[in-house]
């Protein structure tokens, strides 16, 4: 995972975040220049990484086609846009997402919905992403390993079943497009969030205090990610996703967020 300014991290209190940009170089001489090929991505601070595992690798529960689309097409717009709202602005071009999303209502009023939506999709997918794995691989689906944080849904939901219950019952009942989430709240336990759109846990004074903490886990229901395969059937697609939820990097998250909490 790169530390660049063009590969931000998957919210990790304990990962150091994207460093500063380099200065900005003296501006260019006033000569014509040939135009980008026609659908020539926007240049930018952002760029498309690559899946963390094959696009075929979470099959069958969820399909080949879907991977590709969702990734290579959904999230690809999102980073465009993204880009395309920070041109002309290298103060911003230079801060971390996390801080861009964490003070969309401090931005100047015109960058606030752009960042918004290509930025929280953008930093939504990436989280996404790495919150599933192949469900051959060790750690994959089934029960979390990790004691601490199996004690914590325990403790804070009953037991893994009423999580998972919980969990999808937010995910299904969100109302359109949206994200489910399991996060750490500022008092150190345990809470289920859903958002409208490409809204996130992270977004102060867009998202209700009562939703704001730190992602560990996060289902996007917009129909794209589902629908080739599920068509509407969202119940189905979310019970098929717990086999392939990546519980290693939860507990790594809920860890870390654990320790960010402790420093505060």
């Amino acid at each position: 995972m790169s530390s660049s300014r063009r590969q931000f991290l998957a919210l990790s209190a304990s990962a150091a975040l994207a460093s500063a940009a380099s200065a900005q170089t003296k501006a260019a001489p006033l000569v014509k220049t040939k135009p980008s090929p026609p659908g020539t991505p926007p240049s930018g601070p952002y760029v498309l990484d690559p899946l963390p595992y094959a696009p075929n690798a979470l099959l069958p529960h969820v399909d080949l086609l879907t991977m590709e689309i969702h990734h290579g097409k959904h999230h690809q717009a999102y980073i465009n846009g993204l880009n395309t709202a920070l041109q002309g602005e290298p103060g911003l071009a230079e801060k971390s997402l996390e801080d861009l999303l964490g003070g969309i209502p401090f931005l100047p009023e015109a960058l606030q919905t752009p960042i918004r939506n290509h930025g929280g999709g953008h930093w939504n997918h990436f989280f996404f992403w790495n919150s599933m794995g192949p469900a051959q691989a060790p750690g994959i689906g089934g029960d979390p390993a990790d004691p601490a944080l199996a004690a914590a849904l325990a403790k804070d939901f009953g037991s893994l079943a009423d999580f998972k219950k919980k969990f999808a019952e937010a995910a299904t009942k969100r109302f359109g497009s949206g994200w489910a989430w399991l996060i750490l709240k500022t008092d150190g336990h345990l809470a289920i969030v859903s958002t409208p759109n490409q809204d996130n846990p992270l977004m102060q004074g867009l998202v209700p205090n009562a939703d704001r903490g730190t992602p560990l886990l996060g289902l996007d229901v917009w129909e794209h990610a589902y629908y080739l395969n599920y068509q509407n059937r969202r119940p189905d697609y979310i019970a098929a996703w717990w086999n392939v939820v990546n519980w290693p990097t939860v507990a790594q998250r809920y860890q870390a967020a654990l320790a960010a909490l402790s420093k505060k």
